[in-house]
């Protein structure tokens, strides 16, 4: 069990997420697959990251791309056999890297054995193995407003489905092929612990928990006051690090972690985590996780009704919410670094200037994660400044979440080019179209018919060509890499924010013992005067391949300066 008075082995590590369908496909059938992984290991040990995180490869109908489980125990063989998985465990930990796979247990498939016996019938023992209501009374069963309550679910519409069968309804937070898990249940909790059990002796090295602070519901399921503009209300006061959370996790982690001599990596994704409520998520004394996803950052360019309002990036507001997050875990606790994932749109063209500036912007938002105190997360292809997908016809899409939103747009009178073109800037597809190794066909991902189609830029952003550029965002990442490999200010050092009302200046210092690093990024398309401050000082890495006016900052230019201390500088 991990001492929680010692430093942890992934303060100075770095976490890619390999979207398996989407990053290297082996048989030809247009699905990435763990073969497909395997071939391309080097390529991650080369990048120089030390654990590699799988989203869902386990047996599933695939409506949610495997963030509905119907069978937690097997690899599904859409991605390749029991054995295939052994290897790739095998070949990871030869090349000193480890493996964390996603646990998503708040809810399963329907297609699951426990929600088959659970919808049986109300008699049924494992009847609480999910959460079962009565229609509202004085309503039909199964007519508007017949719903146990008016929680609306996070892809649209009620988060209860009515079951005929049982004349219940059961509640799904997310979409109906996707009921939640009754987590009050003993039954349920045990069984999850041994499933998570199971894996760990199999070999793997931790798990990042999907949705894991929507597992404790308040029991009773009241309506919610919260109006959402639409139809139904939030309910997120009532199952967003609910009553028992912490007590379930405390419980988790005593279960499972407890009484092994290896130290693992525990992640939760904790949509809705306030910084208070994050220092309890991961204070070690506490026992619960090692660090949490929040989305506070990721939610600033959203207005009124969530992501598809989309609204412009004010810098300030972000340098605000990280400069709270670093200050308030830097006692107690521990952060997570991204800005990319399988849910979010591309991080150069979200934040960054993706056609005139998509090396310098990319590679300046790559600064600001990395330097500061976390541990950093890469999501496929943000190595090497993959961009989003510029579909132009809905047919395009394959997104559970970005379908559902056209259909209820459209049916509110919602011009369908407008609808297109807020799915093209934050759709989830975004993130998920093929890894781009090479510009030969479907950009070297499967020699048969991908999955959803390739990004029409592939002929000229790829691994092949980006590695062989002058300016390589892949070379940049390495030498991020190895300088928080090197440097214990990057990893552990105190953070001081610098000028936080700037609105185009991204600056803030490192300090550990007597080291100290500078971090300086123009966040913008126009040149910026440097400040006085950083003024004399060595550089340890900059995105501009010469050296410029030291009194100016260049569009998207960052700098890393060494203020003091002697360890010897990564690269330039």
């Amino acid at each position: 069990m991990r001492n929680p008075y010692k430093p942890a082995w992934w303060t100075n590590a770095v976490v890619y997420q390999i979207y398996t369908r989407s990053f290297a496909d082996s048989s030809g059938d247009g699905v990435g697959d763990l073969t497909g992984i395997i071939n391309n290991l080097d390529y991650l040990s080369e990048l120089g990251v030390d654990v590699l995180w799988l989203s869902p490869i386990h047996q599933s109908p695939q409506h949610d791309n495997g963030y509905d489980i119907s069978n937690y125990w097997r690899i599904d063989a859409l991605f390749g056999t029991e054995e295939e998985f052994d290897r790739l465990l095998a070949e990871v930990h030869g090349r000193g890297m480890k493996l964390i796979m996603d646990l998503v247990v708040n809810h399963t498939s329907d297609e699951h054995s426990a929600f088959l016996v659970s919808s049986s019938s109300r008699s049924n023992v494992s009847r609480d193995s999910y959460l079962w209501r009565d229609p509202r009374r004085g309503f039909s069963p199964d007519e508007p407003g017949a719903e146990p309550n008016n929680w609306g679910s996070v892809f649209g519409g009620s988060v209860w489905t009515y079951h005929p069968g049982t004349e219940q309804y059961y509640l799904h937070l997310f979409s109906p092929h996707q009921p939640d898990l009754n987590w009050e249940s003993t039954r349920v909790r045990h069984r999850v612990y041994e499933m998570m059990n199971w894996w760990l002796d199999r070999g793997i090295d931790g798990f990042r928990m999907d949705a894991i602070n929507f597992i404790s519901k308040r029991p009773s399921l009241p309506d919610s006051p919260v109006s959402t503009g639409g139809m139904y209300a939030d309910g997120s006061p009532f199952f967003v690090s609910g009553p028992r959370v912490h007590e379930f996790l405390q419980e988790m982690m005593r279960a499972v972690f407890s009484y092994r001599d290896t130290d693992y990596l525990v992640v939760g994704e904790t949509d809705g985590v306030t910084v208070d409520e994050a220092v309890l998520f991961t204070d070690p004394l506490r026992g619960e996780l090692d660090m949490v996803f929040h989305f506070e950052h990721m939610r600033l360019d959203q207005g009124p009704g969530g992501k598809w309002n989309h609204l412009p990036l004010k810098l300030q507001d972000f340098k605000t919410i990280a400069n709270r997050w670093q200050r308030a875990l830097s006692d107690r606790g521990w952060n997570s670094l991204y800005l990319g994932n399988h849910d979010q749109p591309r991080l150069v063209s979200r934040f960054g200037n993706d056609a005139e500036y998509r090396y310098e912007s990319a590679t300046l938002w790559a600064t600001i994660l990395h330097l500061q105190r976390g541990t950093p997360f890469i999501y496929q292809g943000e190595e090497i400044g993959m961009t989003n997908a510029d579909f132009t016809s809905l047919d395009q899409y394959r997104d559970v979440e970005s379908l559902a939103f056209y259909e209820f747009a459209v049916s509110r009178g919602i011009a369908a080019e407008h609808v297109l073109a807020l799915m093209n800037r934050v759709s989830r597809d975004n993130a998920r179209t093929p890894m781009q190794w090479n510009d030969g066909p479907n950009a070297g991902f499967t020699s048969g018919t991908p999955w959803i189609d390739v990004n029409p830029n592939y002929q000229t952003v790829n691994v092949e060509a980006d590695r062989s550029a002058a300016q390589s965002v892949f070379r940049y990442y390495q030498r991020l890499i190895a300088l928080r490999h090197a440097s214990p200010v990057v990893a552990l050092g105190d953070f001081e924010l610098m000028d936080p009302s700037d609105p185009a200046l991204f600056a803030f210092r490192r300090r550990l013992g007597n080291e100290e690093l500078g971090v300086m990024c123009n966040v913008s398309d126009d040149p910026l005067a440097v400040p006085a401050y950083t003024r004399p000082a060595r550089l340890v890495l900059g995105n501009y391949a010469r050296a410029g006016d030291p009194d100016m900052l260049r569009p998207w230019e960052a700098r890393i300066h060494r203020l003091s201390g002697n360890s010897s500088p990564s690269g330039g």
